[in-house]
């Protein structure tokens, strides 16, 4: 019987055949002796399937019957997955061999860690920090949120500056590895989401719940950032203004939300209008119809909110050390401040 508890790898594929190789290749080189592999296709039209069947037959292929998400694909996956812990990985990611020892370290450590991811590098530019990941998230009190090492546009080498091993707000949905039982009280992912940020709201409750999320830096990856949805595009910007709101209403005591969420409709429609001024027609008309959508879906999101607020354990301040006091967005495209250390000081 291994001693070391089973840690089950959950990778969500949909087209992704092209990262495959590279994906599961590095994860059969992983030095952690007790893992459980698993590939959520989400109904891919290329043979992903079939290459999987033929070249990995270790892997167990759960079928979702459509293109489901993220979300709902990652779900899946965790409520198939029979490790103690699970891990969400994406497919456009490369391992190194011991990048497990230290994830599962820390989750022994201590029983109130409920997530932990490793530092994430650029696939291309191995020394930088990758767009999704970097060096663990933090957000600010109007739901943007920023990396050690990328703030918005702005990514960083990876020069020894973000080593420490710390609490975080967010642990990327890029490489994310979670203690399953922890989810029996929190919920897994909102399919709602769809993409984007919904990692984001799941560690929001996770933190509501008084658990922690680390991050342990000497555990090293690498994505190829941009591989499912392109950065700068219309769906990107929909779904992270769209999703920053959503959870801020979901997630957000009636106290904070009061103040908080008229300050963050008077940034959007700054945002507006700057891009009216530089003609950007992409990021308004995705910013209008992301502000569609929570309007029409009040109801849902109230019925969500109050879900949310009944498992509540924590108060709001419980969580401000995790959170800039600041706007992001205006400290970085007005007051120049363009990486982490600037802003977190």
């Amino acid at each position: 019987m291994n001693a070391q508890p089973l840690i089950s790898i959950i990778v969500l594929n949909y087209n992704g055949k092209q990262f495959l190789k590279v994906c599961f290749d590095s994860l059969l080189l992983s030095t952690y002796p007790n893992i459980e592999l698993l590939m959520v296709d989400n109904a891919s039209s290329d043979d992903s399937v079939e290459y999987m069947e033929r070249n990995y037959p270790q892997v167990k292929i759960v079928h979702s019957g459509g293109n489901i998400g993220y979300s709902a694909g990652n779900n899946l996956g965790i409520e198939v997955a029979a490790g103690k812990y699970v891990l969400l990985l994406n497919n456009d990611i490369e391992v190194t061999p011991g990048w497990l020892e230290p994830i599962m370290e820390e989750f022994e450590s201590d029983k109130q860690i409920a997530a932990v991811q490793p530092k994430i590098h650029h696939m291309i530019d191995r020394d930088s920090f990758e767009y999704a990941g970097a060096a663990g998230g933090m957000i600010d009190i109007f739901s943007f949120p920023f990396m050690r090492g990328r703030v918005f546009y702005t990514i960083e080498k990876d020069e020894g500056q973000y080593d420490t091993n710390i609490d975080l707000f967010w642990t990327s949905g890029a490489a994310m590895a979670i203690r399953k039982d922890v989810l029996k009280k929190t919920g897994l992912l909102d399919n709602d989401f769809v993409h984007h940020m919904e990692e984001i709201d799941l560690c929001w409750r996770i933190l509501m719940q008084g658990y922690r999320l680390r991050i342990r830096t000497d555990s090293v990856i690498y994505h190829y950032a941009g591989g499912t949805i392109k950065a700068q595009s219309f769906k990107k910007e929909y779904w992270n203004h769209r999703n920053s709101v959503f959870m801020m209403m979901k997630n957000y005591s009636s106290r904070r939300l009061m103040y908080l969420l008229p300050a963050r409709y008077v940034l959007d429609i700054l945002v507006v209008v700057k891009s009216i001024l530089v003609g950007d027609t992409m990021k308004i008309a995705a910013i209008l119809r992301a502000h569609g959508w929570l309007f029409r879906q009040l109801s849902l999101i109230l019925r969500k909110r109050r879900e949310v607020q009944l498992a509540r354990r924590v108060p709001d301040s419980a969580l401000d050390k995790f959170m800039y006091h600041h706007s992001v967005a205006i400290d970085y495209f007005i007051r120049k401040k363009l990486t982490f250390s600037e802003l977190w000081k």
